[in-house]
């Protein structure tokens, strides 16, 4: 048994071919049962599963004959994109390596953000997919519960990702340490940059709701505010919207500073004390940095975030020996597991063949003595069938104890020869 990863991700091809690739749940759904269905690529049935994320597209199979290019195969029909448009992309893992490739990738090692927490969950969805559309088999199964443990593991036994971890992260919980209850605070949205949009959301995943987006156009700000269900004010409603605010999140376009430090002025004395947490992710800066030095201003820009972030992502590093350490427990006790395929089903094998030869040679003596009983017949049978499990008792001992071993497949490999069996175990 074969384990095979065939992929593309962030760090081997840029976005653009990585959506012509892309699987959502219901092209993976798609997929998988044009497989089961009798497709074209029907020998895959039972043997294949698809994990696709924004950052990766990648197939896995399990399986004595399985190739490669079947599997390269299979991903150009299924996405319609010919095989030379992405083959030079495409990286190939097979055995030991593609289950540690697995695993880190579901320990969050292979992200492209450190220990992020979201691709746990796409790797267990990718799992339950397959199952639904019955394209896996046991091997593939294991494989995946084992990925699973290792990532759930690496989280709760380590700090991989306990800190924040993106810009937008970083500034939620700065933010949080100055206005604790998001869930009742006011936060006005100056722009529609993306990387406001970003923190935004993160606001909003600890609870935030009430938002108010500012934009020079007012249909665009509606258009943002809507998806929120928050407010939309131009430029010229700006102070009334910030005396207003427990959290103002800047990220336009503009060429030059909007928010001055005599602007400010007057909007404190609106607020009568009330601390204010600025979030200036624009570059160019929309927020004069005097502005910092206002009472109860509490000032961060894109610099400080990202150096934020940076001594955030070093704590995370620090955490990757823990985690490969799990990562390697896991896959020595996966391993072990794979081993014994090959040693197992063996042990079957050979008590069925020890059991039909006892059965042939026990008629053969029984039709030349006739004249027993059948108590008689009953013992000597009781006593052949003795015989044969003591016989085969410690060599199917030792067979077994060394099923999870490294030497598994030669053990396996001698038994066939010695108890005459051919390789019939892997047809």
């Amino acid at each position: 048994m074969n384990i095979l990863c065939l992929g593309i991700n962030h760090q081997t091809a840029g976005v653009e071919l990585r959506e012509r690739l892309a699987f959502n749940d219901e092209s993976a759904r798609a997929a998988l049962s044009r497989i089961c269905c009798g497709g074209l690529q029907a020998h895959l049935a039972g043997q294949v599963l698809i994990l696709s994320t924004c950052n990766r597209v990648e197939i896995y199979a399990a399986s004595p004959t399985i190739t490669f290019q079947e599997l390269e195969s299979f991903l150009a029909e299924v996405r319609g994109v010919p095989n030379d448009a992405f083959h030079e992309y495409l990286y190939r893992y097979s055995g030991e390596e593609a289950v540690k490739h697995l695993f880190r990738v579901s320990a969050g090692l292979d992200s492209l953000v450190l220990g992020e927490a979201q691709i746990l969950g796409q790797v267990a969805r990718a799992l339950e997919i397959a199952q639904n559309q019955d394209t896996i088999n046991p091997v593939i199964l294991r494989l995946f519960q084992a990925a699973i443990r290792a990532g759930r593991r690496a989280r709760s036994e380590t700090s991989i990702g306990h800190n924040p971890a993106s810009v937008s992260s970083v500034a939620v919980r700065l933010a949080s340490q100055t206005v604790p209850d998001l869930r009742s605070a006011r936060i006005t949205v100056l722009g529609a940059g993306e990387m406001a949009e970003l923190t935004v959301e993160a606001f909003r995943k600890r609870g935030a709701s009430m938002i108010t987006v500012v934009n020079r156009t007012l249909d665009r700000a509606r258009q943002l505010a809507n998806r929120w269900q928050g407010d939309a004010f131009t430029f010229e409603m700006l102070p009334e919207a910030i005396a207003s605010a427990d959290i103002l999140v800047s990220s336009t376009g503009a060429p030059h500073t909007l928010v001055h430090k005599e602007m400010m002025e007057k909007i404190i004395e609106l607020r009568g004390g009330k601390p204010l947490v600025i979030i200036d992710i624009a570059v160019p800066r929309d927020i004069d940095p005097s502005v910092g030095d206002l009472p109860g201003i509490i000032l961060f820009d894109i610099d400080s975030l990202q150096n934020r972030l940076t001594e955030s992502l070093s704590s995370r590093a620090r955490e990757i020996p823990k985690v490969e350490a799990i990562i390697a427990e896991e896959i020595g006790s996966f391993l072990q597991y794979l081993r014994s395929l090959d040693v197992l089903p063996l042990i079957s094998e050979i008590r069925r063949s020890a059991e039909n030869l006892r059965r042939s040679e026990l008629e053969k003596t029984l039709r030349r003595m006739p004249d027993l009983s059948p108590e008689e017949v009953d013992r000597i049978d009781a006593l052949t069938n003795a015989l044969v499990k003591k016989i085969l008792h410690n060599p199917l001992l030792r067979l077994k104890t060394e099923s999870t071993g490294p030497s598994a497949a030669n053990y396996a490999a001698y038994a066939r020869e010695l108890f005459d069996l051919g390789d019939g175990l892997h047809d």
